[in-house]
């Protein structure tokens, strides 16, 4: 973090000084000067999307196979795996309703099966459960 925070603040200083450069080639009416300005903003734009690529965008996480055997062996059916795999992205009842395009109560029915089946009391410790035994 203050490796970012120092690098940032350098390339501020930076600016600042390609700024007064600028002001100097305007009064001046060199034109040399002002070439060696949009040479710099390159640089300083290819240093953004350098600093883009390697701080701002997280590596994706590495794949957990998943465990089938345990599926079957906790009983979970194709459908009530489907629902579980959308309520660990968080949705709703209905949404997960409307993207199933079942009722919203046959979705409470799987997640109460479901429930069940991962010895649960909530939907998050449900979905805690089931990354343990690695079926999400």
């Amino acid at each position: 973090m203050k490796k970012t925070i120092v690098i940032f603040a350098l390339l501020i200083l930076a600016l600042l000084l390609v700024f007064q450069i600028g002001k100097y080639a305007m009064v001046s009416g060199d034109l040399k000067t002002e070439i060696v300005v949009a040479g710099i903003a390159i640089v300083f734009f290819f240093v953004g999307i350098y600093i883009n690529k390697k701080s701002l965008h997280k590596q994706n996480a590495p794949l957990i196979e998943i465990n089938h055997k345990k599926i079957d062996a906790l009983g979970i059916t194709n459908r009530e795996y489907e629902v579980l795999q959308h309520i660990s992205l968080g949705l709703s009842n209905k949404e997960i309703a409307d993207t199933l395009y079942v009722s919203e109560s046959t979705i409470k029915s799987h997640v109460s099966n479901l429930l069940v089946k991962l010895n649960a009391k909530r939907r998050t410790q449900a979905i805690q459960i089931a990354k343990k035994l690695q079926i999400i």
